[in-house]
């Protein structure tokens, strides 16, 4: 039998602007992030183009220069032919056609409302010098690029002109973003969440099709199909809101269930290896995969061997930098995790060199849902790749940081038993009196308490027990 031959990937070109108040190496970890996010996505990069600039050149991004040298690479014109409408390639045509069937016809009153710097539909950019010239472009080997990856979120003015310029399939950072969440998201509810984030990007940049017909509604009347197409993202949008309403209230009575439980909250970036610990102290099958967003559902599992009361640890969505603000308010019943967790780990890769960054993004994002009050400690992953003397520099600078790696047993042990020992110094002991007549309701009491001691009289059984003030004053009423 002969094999089937591996399908090519599309190759991508990377485009960043460098400003002023960005560091070299900021810049640099930007666009290896930027890298990392289009492999994801199935893409290729075989080339970047970076240009210092003070701002993104309103209708291109780049500069005259360095925009004829991105056409270059993807064998465009680098010319924007003033007051014509853009033909939409059919690289775009086919991406945009697979998200109209992702949202099943699709869209809603912000998705239709202007994007970033929206511009008018003929406004096709007048080209601006370049501030400084940045890296010589490397020209790759192989096909030309057919896809160009923008490290910005564009306009959809900037969009097209960029597509008339290079003649290639554009999107920004938020869009790959999207995209990524969109191939992942596997539950009802991240599926919901994600499809309301990409119809609320995608609809204000629909765009007319070549000759602009119009689709008649009666005699004498019409509305262009890019409006049809947004009056269906805004009816899709308003019935997908009202189902996550609904599922998330659904959520809101399972954690409500759970409110006497001990619960962690691991977060941290996107490829921190939040799910490898989860995976490592709860011994359950969650997804491990090197690469960004694997997982975006929110896992509840019970720490092994289990406790007495059970802790349970819980893997939520990961952050990365300019995450787009619909994704995080689509996703905040999944943050809410965080909100209602008893303690947060903070999970960072520190072999990564900018993690000091990478854990400022997520504190940011977890202050500005109000989850910066509940305590937390500081776990430095990956400890493994670093040498002796990283790791010493490491203890010196953050001594309350746990270091460890998900891979080795041992540490994981520890990280257990650190989880143990935090949730033991707010536990009280209590006396409770269980009546006979109540003996068939005694697993209560061994889910949410450790039972130290026993023994019966006339009254019933007599227990001596160790838990949570909140879990002993309940069972206590509950006993009478």
């Amino acid at each position: 039998m002969s094999k089937t031959a591996p399908v090519a990937r599309p190759r991508a070109v990377l485009v960043g602007v460098q400003f002023p108040h960005v560091t070299d190496t900021e810049h640099a970890a930007d666009l290896e992030e930027l890298r990392r996010l289009v492999h994801t996505l199935g893409y290729d990069a075989v080339a970047t183009v970076s240009q210092r600039r003070s701002a993104l050149a309103s209708g291109t991004v780049l500069g005259r220069g360095k925009l004829e040298d991105l056409a270059s690479l993807t064998g465009g014109s680098g010319v924007i032919a003033p007051n014509t409408r853009a033909r939409v390639s059919k690289a775009r045509e086919k991406w945009e056609a697979a998200a109209e069937e992702a949202a099943a016809g699709a869209l809603e009153e912000e998705a239709a409302r202007p994007g970033p710097e929206e511009e008018d539909e003929d406004d096709d950019e007048v080209m601006e010098d370049e501030e400084a010239p940045g890296e010589e472009v490397a020209r790759p080997e192989g096909p030309a690029p057919t896809v160009v990856v923008v490290d910005h979120e564009l306009s959809p003015s900037q969009l097209r002109n960029l597509e008339k310029a290079t003649g290639a399939l554009v999107l920004d950072r938020t869009g790959v973003i999207v995209d990524i969440f969109h191939r992942h998201a596997r539950s009802h509810a991240a599926r919901m969440q994600v499809e309301i984030a990409r119809l609320t990007y995608l609809a204000p940049r629909l765009r007319e099709s070549p000759g602009g017909r119009e689709r008649q509604q009666g005699r004498g009347s019409g509305d262009s199909a890019v409006e049809l197409d947004r009056r269906k993202i805004r009816d899709r949008l308003a019935e997908l809101r009202a189902g996550l309403v609904a599922l998330e209230k659904e959520q809101d009575q399972r954690r409500h269930a759970r409110r006497d439980q001990l619960r962690v909250a691991l977060v941290g970036y996107t490829n921190a290896g939040k799910s490898s610990l989860m995976r490592a102290l709860t011994g359950s099958e969650v997804l491990v995969a090197d690469q960004l967003f694997a997982t975006l559902d929110t896992t509840v599992r019970a720490l092994q061997p289990e406790t007495r009361p059970r802790i349970l640890v819980s893997d939520t969505v990961g952050f990365i930098q300019k995450l787009p603000h619909d994704l995080v308010a689509s996703f905040r019943s999944t943050l809410d995790e965080a909100l209602e967790a008893s303690l947060l780990l903070y999970v960072v890769d520190v072999s990564d060199p900018t993690w000091a960054a990478q854990l400022e993004v997520t504190r940011s994002v977890l202050r500005e849902i109000g989850a910066d009050a509940v305590p937390s400690r500081l776990v430095f992953n990956k400890v493994d790749r670093l040498d002796d003397a990283a790791r010493a520099a490491l203890r010196a600078e953050h001594p309350e940081a746990l270091q460890l790696s998900a891979h080795r047993p041992e540490d994981v042990t520890g990280l257990r038993l650190h989880l143990i020992g935090f949730f033991e110094q707010s536990m009280v002991e209590a006396d409770l009196v269980i009546p006979y007549a109540s003996q068939g309701r005694i697993g209560e009491v061994y889910e949410h308490t450790t039972v130290l001691s026993q023994e019966f009289d006339e009254t019933g059984r007599k227990l001596r027990v160790r838990g949570l003030p909140a879990a002993i004053a309940r069972l206590t009423q509950a006993f009478g």
